[in-house]
This record gives C-alpha cells, structure tokens and sequence, in this order.
C-alpha cells in the first residue's frame, strides 16, 4: 500500500505485523532509514502528531523536512494548489505526512504524489495513524483487541480521532460500543451506518456514569471550541462530560481511560496518577506506532 489515508485500508492481519514491528522497535534506535527522508507538511497546528512522527523517524536514523504553519507559507498564500506544492515536495522527499483542514485534500495530494503520503489529520475526516496507536495502547494495557466495551465520550460528531477508531474497531469480533452525547455532539450517521452493516453492536446514552462503570475502555474527546459556533453552548457542552477523580474511580478493575490529547478541562489533573489514566502512556505508544508505519513504508 503506498499512501496511508484512512482506516478501512487496513486488514486485521496488516494492523497484526505493525503492531508486532511497534512492540519490536521498543526502547530502539536504528539506521533502518538513513539516508531517507520525510516531509511533515501541516496545513493545520499540531503538535503531537507532527512531532511524534518527526521523532520516529529520527529514532529509525532518518532525517526530517519540517513545514509546522504551511497555510501560512509564501506559496500557499501565493494560491499554489495542493496539487502544485505535492509534486514540488515529492523532489525533497521520500515520504510526506500531511494535515489539512479540509477533508478530501489528502486524497487529491495523494493522487499526484509518486512518494508515499500519510494523512495526518483531514479536518473532521479521518485520523489513521490515531486510531492505530489508540489500538495498539488497547492492545497493550488490557491484553486484547477483540472481546471488549469501549465508551466514545463527548465530541464525537466532530472528533475524527474517535471517528477513526470506530471505524477500525468494525474489523474485530465482539466490540460493543457506547456513545456518551447529547443530540448536538453525536457520532454521525457514515460511521453508525459503517458498523451497522458489519453488525456491531452500539447504543447511544447521555449517561456518563453508567457508560464509564460498564466500559473496559472509556475514550474522553475534547468538546473543541473551534467546532463550536456558539460560544455559550460550548461552555455548556465542554461542562457536562468532564471526568474526574471521583468519577475514574468508579470504573472496573482493569479498565482504562485514554484521550488523544489534548485535553482542556474534560479530564482533571487528580485523574493522572489513577491506574485507570494511561493517556501520556498512549502517547509513548504512538512514536513506536509511527516508526513501524515509517519502517514497513520505508524500510
């Protein structure tokens, strides 16, 4: 596979070797990528993933092109399409991770790029590489990728990160899935659609109590008040599925707690040191996630 935009393009079997490459490259610095290198072009801020990625593949002995506020480069503001600045970037790299905050813009870089593209984000579309390493952090803490409940909390209309993984999550076998919103911040009708036709059992609550007591896995988003029109509402909204400790503690034995990050009030600091809080965890996984993508692309 040569460009990486969502997550439907992965088998059980392809999410298998890279979760086995991930887990292998632990604690690892190599030279399987010297003399390679990788272009992170980010049309939108982050901070996470572009540096997760740069770390990975300065861990794999690669080297790194960086471009953090591409919207507001001098071709971008000139009116050089998509299109015109992939074929020009495809001569400095062997490889390009791209956020964009228009979906469909990866799959038209995509289209002309003779380097491999990775989505690193595409507006309210899909996440990938997230929804791998959110997975891979799954499989590590509670031992197993089928045969569990997870809860999606919050911002689920918007928040492709937790769109991404539901959809990843129709592929395995027993998943049941909870949605803790109200009406306004929903999982939307392609995603629910997706996991009905695969028979994945889902219910949607705006109870977060009796989701995150029930749940083996509870998955916080943050409400994202760049989604949100109108400020009161999301004051509203941002106010009503925070977790606390006393909340947290309230979760089975075993259970776990992750958020992509980052977070802004939905989860409080006296959570962090619950042995139910494994989200700066996920964060580590996510560099050894990325190095394997970049290896098995690159390598």
């Amino acid at each position: 596979m040569q460009h990486i935009l969502e997550t439907q393009q992965f088998d059980r079997e392809a999410l298998n070797s890279l979760f086995q490459v991930a887990t292998s490259l632990e604690g690892k610095r190599t030279k399987d990528l010297d003399g390679k290198i990788m272009a992170s072009l980010f049309f939108a801020p982050s901070t996470r993933t572009r540096l997760s990625f740069e770390s990975a593949m300065y861990r794999l002995g690669g080297h790194v092109i960086s471009m953090e506020n591409a919207s507001e480069s001098s071709s971008s503001t000139k009116g050089e399409t998509i299109e015109d600045t992939i074929r020009i970037v495809d001569n400095y790299a062997d490889v390009i991770v791209l956020r964009h905050p228009e979906v469909g813009m990866l799959a038209r870089a995509a289209a002309v790029s003779e380097v491999s593209v990775i989505n690193g984000g595409d507006g309210i579309g899909q996440h990938p590489t997230q929804a791998f390493l959110d997975l891979y952090t799954i499989f590590r803490e509670i031992g197993r990728t089928d045969d569990f409940h997870i809860a999606f909390v919050g911002n689920l209309a918007y928040y492709r990160a937790a769109r991404s993984l539901a959809y990843l999550l129709g592929k395995y076998n027993n998943v049941k899935m909870t949605f803790v919103s109200g009406p306004e911040l929903a999982m939307k009708d392609d995603v629910k659609e997706y996991l009905k036709e695969r028979g994945v059992q889902f219910t949607e609550t705006d109870d977060l109590v009796g989701a995150m007591r029930e749940a083996d896995v509870v998955y916080q988003t943050r409400i994202a008040e760049e989604w949100i029109p109108d400020h009161d509402q999301y004051e509203k909204l941002r106010g009503k599925y925070v977790i606390d400790r006393a909340l947290v503690d309230q979760m089975k034995e075993g259970s776990i707690l992750i958020h992509p990050l980052p977070r802004a009030g939905e989860i409080t600091p006296e959570v962090d040191d619950s042995p139910h809080a494994v989200y700066f965890k996920q964060a580590e996984y996510g560099v050894l996630v990325r190095m394997a993508l970049l290896k098995l692309l690159l390598g």
